[in-house]
């Protein structure tokens, strides 16, 4: 028989911990905490891209929320996503000319980010931070849908989307889509628990240099960089400074790339980018619009922000701005103009590289393929918009009329089946593949006078 003096104390321990064990088991995923041997909870909950989910939106004074969106600054509300309750989320409306525009022209329907523990430690399943996207000047509702799904065709680690019809302040708000924000949640589900540093480089302003921006190498100063270290999402040391700094020079010597860069990623990211003509990002005029890893010394991109691509960015597009046969057919190998492109150095000197450049057609030839000829765009579009349209037949906020989305869906369907047509004539060498090769000769270029641009959605149509 045991004998022992704390026999009842080590008993009541032995529940207690039990207990608590038993809790943790119960309610860890829905606290932040992560099995290790399987994906967040987030994952297969609220983004199961199969169903449109429901959130519910709940705070004291929703109007008041409202007329200060443009402060941008954190309110506390509870969030009920498909049934299960969640207290003291952070809510604020994001966006930088989508949130000006939307307030100037007398709109509510504001994009927003929600942290789930900007108030207090919390998490949905373990993710810390999502937004639901407005679908600002995308009358199709598939802008980013459509381009996340192609990057995670093509294996880079993207931010999960799923489509959310919103209450808020007790009444219908309106179909969002629902994405994961790169914070911590997003790099641990990618790179692990120990996983690198994560940066959203960004201008104070298009007047300034923004070498940084670009990822140019200027000098060994940390305040150089400024446009990245400002933006970081986790506080970087000295050591992670002088990584980065360090990768950034390789990069502009346009040797042992490889050293910097991770090479196979990044290719299949401008893959994608490329294909999508998004002139508001990397390769555009602004240069941002991405958010940057690096560990261990090695640079990835990370694809954020897509309601202007599909060519439907007007700054800095030559004339006719709305020439879709131009977009439909735009240039693989050089998607920007010279000036552009030798300030992008991610872009630009891994293209000097012959190795590279074949292998960048090999990842564009496996896009063509796999993703539009083999039927899969189509069948993903149909299964989409089967989903989607009786929501937006009843979205009391959207931007459009249901006949403007119809239009737009069918738009930016034909835009990328014709721009497959045209970048398999690129690969194929009987479409000019470059801006020089484009000028010279346009006979061969697909037809694209179906297409009409505006349709997908332009400022114009906030005036209505």
């Amino acid at each position: 028989m045991l004998k022992h003096k704390y026999i009842d104390a080590i008993c009541i321990t032995g529940i207690i911990l039990a207990v608590l064990g038993t809790i943790l088991f119960i309610n860890g995923e829905q606290w932040g905490l992560q099995k290790a041997s399987s994906k967040p909870g987030y994952v297969s909950r609220l983004f199961d891209k199969t169903k449109v989910h429901q959130i519910d939106i709940h705070m004291d004074d929703w109007k008041g929320f409202l007329a200060n969106a443009h402060k941008e600054e954190y309110t506390s509300c509870t969030v009920v996503i498909d049934g299960e309750i969640f207290h003291d989320v952070g809510i604020r409306a994001k966006g930088n000319n989508s949130l000006r525009l939307t307030e100037k022209y007398g709109h509510e329907r504001y994009s927003l980010k929600l942290e789930f523990d900007h108030f207090k430690a919390n998490s949905y399943y373990g993710l810390d931070k999502l937004c639901l996207d407005a679908s600002f000047q995308d009358n199709s509702y598939l802008k980013t849908w459509i381009t996340y799904d192609m990057m995670e065709h093509m294996k880079i680690p993207t931010p999960l989307c799923s489509y959310v019809w919103v209450r808020a302040g007790g009444e219908d708000w309106g179909l969002f889509l629902a994405v994961e924000e790169p914070e911590e949640a997003f790099v641990r589900r990618n790179f692990g628990k120990d996983h690198g540093q994560l940066y959203k480089p960004d201008y104070k302003s298009l007047e300034d240099p923004n070498h940084d921006v670009y990822l140019q190498y200027t000098d060994d100063y940390e305040d150089s960089y400024d446009n990245i270290f400002r933006n970081a999402k986790f506080e970087p040391d000295t050591a992670d400074k002088k990584r980065l700094i360090q990768a950034l020079k390789i990069l502009a010597s346009g040797e042992n790339l490889e050293t910097a860069v991770h090479v196979d990623e990044v290719l299949r990211y401008f893959t994608v980018q490329v294909f999508v003509v998004n002139l508001d990002s990397y390769l555009g005029k602004t240069g941002h619009n991405y958010f940057l890893y690096e560990e261990d010394g090695i640079l990835q991109i990370i694809p954020w922000d897509y309601n202007l691509a599909f060519a439907t960015y007007s700054l800095g597009m030559p004339e006719p701005i709305n020439d879709s046969r131009l977009y439909v057919n735009y240039p693989i190998n050089t998607p920007a103009s010279g000036e552009i492109m030798k300030n992008r150095p991610l872009y630009h000197n891994l293209m000097k590289s012959r190795e590279y450049y074949a292998q960048y057609h090999i990842y564009f030839n496996q896009l063509v393929a796999e993703y539009f000829e083999s039927g899969h765009f189509e069948k993903f579009v149909s299964e989409t918009r089967n989903m989607i349209e009786p929501y937006v037949k009843k979205d009391p906020t959207a931007f459009c009329t249901y006949e403007e989305y119809v239009a737009g869906a069918e738009t930016i369907t034909d835009f990328c089946l014709l721009r497959a047509q045209s970048v398999r004539g690129q690969l194929d060498g009987t479409i000019p593949s470059t801006i020089s090769g484009q000028m010279k000769d346009q006979d061969s270029f697909v037809d694209a006078s179906s297409v009409w641009l505006p349709d997908m959605g332009e400022i114009a149509d906030l005036k209505e």
